[in-house]
């Protein structure tokens, strides 16, 4: 059973697509022959709109395109003499920096919301996500199902029915909860004067979207846009390869047959029995030996008492001399000292003296863009969170982090926005939660590595996010914003107030200027104030 909805295109249509993308009906293809900027233009498009990859080019881009001169444009041209002289670098000398210089821009799609967090695993890649903030899921795929994944496992046993019938069901609450939610967000935030109805109906829709989203399960299907090297696919692919979930070893297979139309010899070693086929079995063989230990060790430890009320965020792992090492870091630099005579003549300042120093250092920040230099990887914090599974797939994004999460399951219960209490839609929201918890409970017997599909995203998570002060800035910052969801604005205020509270870094939580401790209403008004503004600005312009 094939598991995705395949997208149809006119003759004319494939006949415009086919110079530009590697096939023009699977869900994960490579896009060629196009100028950069114009791909990466599709991807930011992409992550905020329900269409596809190749209909929105269609839609969208291709009309204000010359493609004339593209059209005999021939990728394949000069590139078995690539392969030849990439086999001689490589496989004679070993270099694996050679894999770094080529870069493919692939689209995933119909991924489901487990899937997107593999793909999303690797630093050194870059990644556009399908927002849950900008559209609806009440709408369904060119196939007529609504967007869940499709899992031929449990399609094809006693469980499939059961599966279908009771997502079906989650995603018709989730449809008929949305419109309830903007009717009653538009009564209890009124329409300003000044501000247009698209502007107002965007904020209003924006707002809904976050409050219903909790009751998705997690086999909602996303649209991923991935740019990296061919090193940097070759060990996604591997860990994929290795991964307990069909779905993620299926996908594998799709990416590597687009990818190798791209970049086939950066690739080559995956299919080798002693080098990628090793490489797969080791991750998985290690996998399962750590389990076996960990059961033998404390075979009570899945059944370990559950806090619900435990905190979201908790800094369980700090330097208490951080600041000073920040310090040192900051005057290695700028002297011919040694690091540990640094260390030491830091050590003998005063605190006001340390303090100086970081301002100095920091400086005066206009924006959060302005952010201070590598002395702040000097130390480090690890969190523990306890958050619902959708801030979790916000959080988990940034790149330059340490990130380990435990298994989505039911067990550590829900988040129930303020909207939907308010509103009046609790019942509801508590049904289908019940659902999810229901059939997640049910497929653990004969599908344990796909329950995950069921596990709404408003059920909570066990994580931890480890991260130096610098990256901690750019995190807290960004995270804390106005805009951002309610969920993980308040991990992130919350992370800040522990930097400074708890390991008593005031000096670099001060340096986290533009964080942003306040409450919000309508919390995308600002940004589609802003967005109309810069339409208007660019519509004046170009007259």
């Amino acid at each position: 059973m094939f598991p995705y909805a395949e997208e149809t295109f006119t003759e004319e249509e494939q006949a415009i697509l086919r110079p530009y993308f590697t096939n023009v009906d699977l869900p994960v293809f490579a896009l060629v022959n196009l100028p950069e900027v114009v791909k990466g233009a599709l991807f930011a498009r992409y992550s905020r709109s329900p269409k596809s990859l190749r209909r929105l080019f269609l839609d969208e881009f291709v009309g204000d395109l010359d493609l004339s001169g593209d059209l005999s444009f021939d990728a394949t041209v000069g590139l078995r003499r690539a392969e030849e002289l990439y086999e001689k670098v490589f496989f004679e000398y070993g270099d694996d920096s050679v894999a770094q210089l080529g870069g493919v821009h692939l689209a995933c799609e119909q991924a489901s919301n487990l899937l997107t967090k593999i793909l999303e695993w690797g630093r050194l890649m870059a990644y556009l996500e399908q927002s849950t903030r900008y559209l609806g899921y009440d709408a369904r795929l060119p196939s007529g199902h609504y967007r869940y994944y499709r899992a031929p496992e449990i399609l094809e046993s006693p469980m499939g029915a059961r599966y279908v019938g009771d997502m079906d069901r989650m995603f018709d609450a989730y449809a008929q909860m949305l419109p309830d939610a903007q009717a009653w967000l538009q009564q209890r935030y009124p329409q300003e004067p000044g501000d247009s109805d698209f502007v107002y109906r965007q904020a209003v829709r924006a707002k809904a979207l976050d409050a219903v989203r909790g009751i998705l399960p997690a086999a909602s299907l996303s649209n991923v846009g991935i740019y990296g090297t061919g090193q940097s696919y070759e060990m996604l692919l591997l860990r994929m390869r290795s991964h307990p979930l069909p779905e993620a070893r299926h996908y594998a297979d799709l990416m590597l047959e687009e990818l190798r139309k791209v970049i086939p010899s950066f690739l080559r070693r995956i299919d080798i029995a002693e080098r990628g086929g090793e490489w797969s079995e080791y991750l998985a063989q290690t996998r399962t030996d750590t389990t076996a230990v960990l059961e033998r060790l404390w075979p009570d430890a899945l059944a370990e008492p559950i806090d619900l009320d435990e905190r979201e965020v908790r800094l369980v792992d700090f330097d208490p001399e951080g600041e000073d090492k920040v310090v040192a870091a900051i005057c290695f630099a700028g002297s011919t000292m040694s690091e540990s005579e640094a260390i030491r003549r830091v050590g003998a300042l005063g605190h006001d003296d340390k303090v100086a120093i970081i301002r100095a250092y920091v400086g005066e920040r206009a924006n959060r863009r302005h952010r201070p230099g590598r002395a702040f990887e000097r130390t480090d914090y690890r969190f523990e969170l306890v958050t619902d599974y959708g801030a979790f797939r916000d959080l988990q994004r940034h790149r330059i982090l340490t990130v380990e999460w435990q298994e989505l399951s039911p067990h550590l219960g829900y988040d129930v926005p303020a909207v939907i209490e308010e509103a009046g839609l609790e019942g509801a929201y508590a049904e289908t939660m019940e659902r999810s918890a229901a059939l997640h409970h049910d497929l653990l017997e004969e599908h344990a590595d796909q329950a995950g599909y069921a596990v709404a995203l408003a059920y909570r998570l066990r994580y931890v996010m480890q991260m130096n002060a610098r990256e901690a800035i750019h995190l807290i910052e960004l995270r804390s914003g106005p805009q951002g969801h309610p969920s993980y604005r308040r991990v992130a205020q919350d992370m800040h107030r522990a930097i400074a509270e708890v390991a008593g870094h005031r000096a670099i939580a001060e340096a986290m200027a533009h964080v942003d401790h306040g409450a919000t209403d309508l919390e995308r008004l600002e940004s589609e104030r802003r967005a109309e503004q810069r339409r208007q600005r660019s519509d004046l312009g170009g007259r």
